[in-house]
């Protein structure tokens, strides 16, 4: 069984925008996700939207032994990670495929293998 993380990137601002109705939809994007997930044996070890990218604090070397602390995100940029999916699975061809149908319904998605 190896992980992966499904990140998902959204412009915040214009996300907060939409209509209920486009929320709606997203939301049976995700419960079609879930179905095929679970269809495929698929595992999801955690999902959560995250808090907005404003109330990220952020931390780097100061290049003193310390830490440089700023509120924030990393960076300056129209979209941020708005949530994610952490998956377990033993067939990374299928879960693909999973992913390539959520992304064709109009969700952004980054796939990724967490390193073992």
């Amino acid at each position: 069984m190896s992980r992966y993380l499904v990140l998902l990137p959204a412009p915040e601002a214009e996300w907060a925008q939409l209509p209920e109705s486009e929320h709606e939809k997203g939301m049976r994007s995700h419960g079609r996700f879930h179905e095929d997930l679970a269809a495929g044996g698929h595992e999801i070890i955690a999902v959560s939207p995250l808090e907005p990218s404003a109330q990220a604090t952020s931390m780097r070397p100061d290049g003193h032994g310390g830490a440089l602390v700023t509120d924030g995100p990393f960076t300056e940029s129209a979209e941020q990670i708005v949530g994610f999916y952490l998956l377990e699975s033993s067939d990374e061809a299928d879960l693909r495929a999973a992913c390539e149908r959520f992304a064709a319904r109009g969700e952004h998605i980054e796939f990724r293998r967490l390193a073992q």
